[in-house]
């Protein structure tokens, strides 16, 4: 920050893909899989590094993930799931993993995850996975384990990195997917510009910024569906360090006006 309290201005910012070449197991150390990432490319972390990680590395590491053969649709899932032409075994698992049913229809189903998160099919995924015979879940606890990866990775390179778990939303009258932070250690999720003025003097009243949300945006951009890189190293951000978790992106429901 300057002394004037406004943000500092980035002149440049890197965002280095980080590739992993073997299929991530159960079990597997997460941290030890970026780590090798990093020395087989001649990578080293620096201060002022974030990570951002696609979730599914920690799911697949986490064992959050279903085979469909054990999956068992009621009758109402197989129903709807016919009617629209859809793998009724992936439809109950979503609603199995399933808050609430916002809203369902059009092939559809957008459901609020006990996480909180709102979001097609509860995030349940098949894609990326192995050909279709198992599902992904989202990991129990998304910032549990941005904060575990952030601890271990302190504790090998005596260096405190910032990590984000991302995953890809769509979102309300917009098309196409982007991606959102679903799990943040290390530093402050929102940058709140509230009480501080712009440079002409106004002062800003409702300027809360998602910059985790944001980052991870930039991390699709290098991180995508099919590029087989599941994180990457941002560099030149100046995120504000402190306790933070993906929680304070949700929006309270007394405070929501889709609710």
């Amino acid at each position: 920050m300057t002394r004037s309290g406004h943000p500092r201005l980035v002149s440049e910012l890197r965002i280095i893909p980080l590739t992993v070449r073997d299929e991530i197991r159960r079990g597997q150390s997460i941290t030890a899989t970026i780590l090798s990432a990093l020395r087989r490319q001649n990578l080293s972390l620096v201060p002022g590094d974030i990570l951002v990680v696609k979730h599914k590395i920690i799911s697949k590491a986490e064992g959050c993930t279903v085979a469909l053969t054990s999956v068992r649709p009621s009758a109402a899932t197989r129903a709807w799931a016919r009617r629209h032409g859809l793998d009724a075994r992936v439809t109950e698992l979503a609603r199995q993993q399933s808050k609430r049913i916002v809203r369902r229809k059009n092939r559809v189903l957008i459901t609020e995850t006990r996480h909180g998160f709102v979001c097609a099919n509860s995030g349940v995924d098949v894609s990326n996975v192995d050909g279709g015979r198992h599902a992904v879940l989202l990991p129990d606890d998304p910032d549990r384990s941005a904060a575990r990866l952030h601890r271990d990775i302190r504790k090998h390179l005596r260096l405190s990195v910032p990590v984000i778990i991302s995953d890809s939303f769509g979102r309300p009258w917009r098309e196409g997917l982007t991606e959102v932070a679903i799990g943040v250690a290390g530093m402050k999720p929102l940058h709140d510009y509230r009480g501080r003025r712009d440079p002409h003097g106004y002062p800003l009243h409702s300027s809360i910024e998602a910059v985790a949300d944001e980052l991870a945006c930039a991390a699709g951009l290098v991180c995508g569906k099919l590029a087989g890189v599941p994180a990457c190293v941002i560099r030149g951000f100046a995120y504000h360090s402190g306790r933070g978790n993906a929680k304070q992106l949700i929006r309270p429901a007394k405070n929501d006006l889709f609710r």
